[in-house]
């Protein structure tokens, strides 16, 4: 493990299981992880636990961040028990439903989309930038995924949402440099709970059968990708693709 990383806040959102949980662990000692959650209290407290086992500090925090109010409670929370902020990950998001477009217009699943997966990121990120900017290298990392390429059939709104968040990291890296930098990780088909809800087995067999590796990804190599954009402070407004290769550019 690089030693580079340390001494740093970094808040993650949607840290008590898959990817946010692998990257709270990753980045555990001798940082302070501020671990949110929404409904996974028993997950997030195993987290924290294992945050601080590693010689870390964890502190907890539940907010949906669907929710305005949730999340400037949220923010009000961070700024209360610190005044630097030198890492933001927002990797909170969810699907929600699959649904296609024969099914009929839902106007009310397209937002209640948009505002776990797009929204939460445009006010946290906003929210923060004074405790951001307090930092020496302030980083924020958004997590959007490879369905922005491959247009997700099924999970249109999804995907239309990530793609929100992919243009927000150029738009905000370019409007937060010189101080703040703002890049993203698009993940491909990673194994957490997240497809253990909406991805049958069959369809995730077709995902690796259609990858030039023929495997999908682990939590822990998000978490690896996430590090480097966090020490490479020659990066800005990238986009790092982890898919096995299902998305090529």
């Amino acid at each position: 493990m690089s030693e580079t990383i340390s001494g740093k806040t970094i808040l993650i959102t949607g840290a008590s299981t898959g990817i946010g949980a692998a990257v709270a662990r990753d980045l555990a000692a001798g940082n302070t992880i501020f671990v949110h959650y929404n409904s996974s209290r028993d997950a997030a407290e195993t987290v924290a636990a294992d945050v601080k086992a590693a010689g870390g500090t964890a502190h907890l925090l539940k907010a949906d961040v669907g929710r305005e109010s949730d999340c400037a409670a949220l923010v009000a929370e961070v700024t209360s028990r610190t005044d630097v902020l030198d890492v933001l990950i927002n990797n909170a998001g969810g699907l929600v439903q699959r649904r296609t477009l024969a099914d009929g217009p839902n106007w009310k699943l397209v937002d209640e989309v948009f505002r776990i997966n797009t929204y939460s990121v445009f006010y946290l990120t906003s929210a923060l930038v004074p405790l951001l900017t307090a930092a020496d290298d302030p980083s924020v990392i958004n997590i959007t995924s490879v369905a922005i390429r491959s247009g997700a059939p099924t999970a249109i709104a999804y995907a239309a949402a990530k793609a929100a968040v992919d243009t927000f990291t150029r738009g905000a890296a370019r409007e937060l440099a010189p101080k703040v930098r703002v890049n993203a990780v698009a993940p491909g088909v990673i194994i957490t709970p997240f497809h253990d809800k909406y991805t049958p087995p069959e369809r995730i067999k077709a995902f690796v059968d259609s990858t030039p590796l023929q495997t999908t990804g682990t939590p822990q190599q998000i978490a690896h990708a996430i590090r480097f954009l966090i020490e490479n402070r020659f990066v800005t407004g990238e986009s790092i693709e982890v898919n096995g290769g299902m998305f090529m550019r």
